[in-house]
């Protein structure tokens, strides 16, 4: 919030200015205007003039604010959908050219974020997470650390290695490595802003495989998933990393979602996927609005890393349980204070593929080595095509699936069918095929273990 004082010639007015960077608060700003009579006075002095030259940096900068571009896990709207155009429609018989790679990423199984001239990625090297910065050849720009990396015990020390991607908005950068340590960073040089760390100082739990949640970004707030009793969820000041608030939740350890921001007329949720639940605080405040534990019967690993869908008044997620859940469709209230189940279909299962919804059907792999398509009114599967389970993104009418066997396929879907149009095989990096693809700039960005590369998939 922003306390701003408008001086005139007889008298000092004072109110709050609730800017949460859109244009409906804009369009409230200047209605309060009016109803001060600010606007509607003559402009007889000086100190008027002053006063509404304030006023108009304030609006641009709320403009330059809401065109402020995030650049976050799985796209603009963390939906796995990329709008670039112009693509190639169809690869040759060894895949798109390779334009460089890299084997000095790090070790783990984040997927980077990609701007207009930069790529950021997280890392594990000497037991150490770092954040990495190149340019879009490939060449390193700057590297910092970020704490220990996760590296888990027993059957968990068998998946080192980093796990989430960067978030960026405006100058800075927020990164999180697998122990919680969450950070802010300067986007040009890699200094470091600020640090939280989830475990000793907030009370956080640490689980089975570490911290894997992408950061969220929302005005001047950046929110995490502490997993502690107190602190469960929480929002800091994206600028210093203090708390703004922090809440109980449900009290349940994180599962490694990141959340997801649905914007109602009456307020902003944050939903997310707890080891147990589905859940909907108010992004203003934390206030726990609603929950539904679908999540009983979760496999030991208590995997649920995809970010939920919104759209239409209806949540969607998919889970990876062997025993229950699947995908779901809820509906949300108009005030989004309440749920309700619309259906469920156990046999979509994906715990951590992530999955598209384009108009009425909903896309996915599934643990039986199935591509399938969900009619969202019914949450039947209208069809299916053999591809092995792996991660699923979207971008000029077509899907691009990166599967665990490390294949990479070319697919459409017109009139109710798949059909598979290319595909070739990452042969570079090692350990397990799990990293999110990206694309940006006409180019796909694929990371296999220590390995990232760089393919060039536009149209010629």
């Amino acid at each position: 919030m922003w306390n701003c004082y408008l001086v005139s010639a007889k008298k000092a007015t004072q109110f709050r200015l609730n800017l949460a960077f859109d244009i409906c608060n804009i369009q409230s700003l200047y209605n309060e205007l009016l109803s001060l009579n600010i606007l509607n006075n003559p402009l007889k002095t000086m100190k008027n003039l002053q006063s509404i030259f304030v006023l108009i940096i304030l609006l641009i900068t709320a403009h330059q604010s809401i065109g402020q571009k995030v650049y976050q896990w799985r796209g603009d709207n963390r939906d796995g959908i990329y709008n670039e155009n112009k693509l190639m429609k169809s690869w040759p018989e060894k895949g798109p050219e390779l334009l460089w790679f890299n084997e000095e990423v790090g070790q783990g199984y984040a997927a980077p974020v990609v701007t207009n001239d930069k790529l950021l990625i997280n890392g594990e090297a000497d037991s150490t997470s770092y954040l990495f910065a190149f340019d879009l050849k490939g060449k390193l720009l700057w590297k910092t650390a970020n704490g220990k990396e996760y590296y888990g015990k027993g059957f968990s020390a068998s998946f080192p290695g980093s796990r989430s991607t960067p978030t960026i908005a405006g100058d800075l950068v927020y990164a999180s490595s697998g122990k919680g340590r969450l950070a802010g960073y300067e986007l040009a040089t890699g200094k470091e802003k600020w640090a939280v760390d989830m475990v000793p100082e907030l009370g956080g739990i640490e689980n089975m495989f570490g911290f894997a949640e992408s950061p969220l970004i929302d005005g001047d707030k950046v929110y995490f998933m502490a997993g502690g009793i107190t602190h469960n969820v929480v929002a800091l000041d994206r600028f210093t990393g203090k708390t703004i608030w922090q809440s109980k939740a449900m009290g349940d350890t994180a599962a490694f979602c990141s959340p997801l921001l649905i914007t109602l007329p009456a307020r902003k949720i944050l939903v997310t996927i707890s080891a147990h639940f589905v859940f909907g605080v108010d992004a203003q405040n934390g206030e726990l609005l609603w929950s539904t534990k679908t999540l009983d019967n979760f496999a030991f690993e208590k995997l649920h890393c995809n970010t939920p869908i919104y759209a239409d008044g209806f949540i969607y997620f998919t889970a990876g349980e062997e025993a229950a859940n699947g995908a779901v469709k809820l509906e949300l209230s108009a005030d989004g204070k309440s749920i309700k189940e619309v259906w469920r279909n156990k046999d979509v299962t994906n715990a951590q593929g992530g999955f598209i919804k384009l108009d009425d059907r909903l896309f996915t792999t599934t643990k039986k080595k199935r591509l399938v398509c969900v009619d969202t009114s019914t949450g039947s599967v209208v069809d299916s095509l053999s591809a092995n389970k792996g991660s699923l993104i979207y971008a000029d009418s077509k899907f691009y699936c990166y599967n665990e066997t490390g294949d990479v396929k070319l697919i459409k879907f017109e009139n109710n069918k798949f059909t598979e149009i290319s595909k070739f095989k990452v042969d570079k990096g090692t350990k397990e095929h799990f990293s999110h693809p990206v694309i940006a700039n006409g180019t796909m960005y694929i990371r296999h273990g220590k390995s990232l590369m760089a393919y060039d998939i536009q149209e010629k």
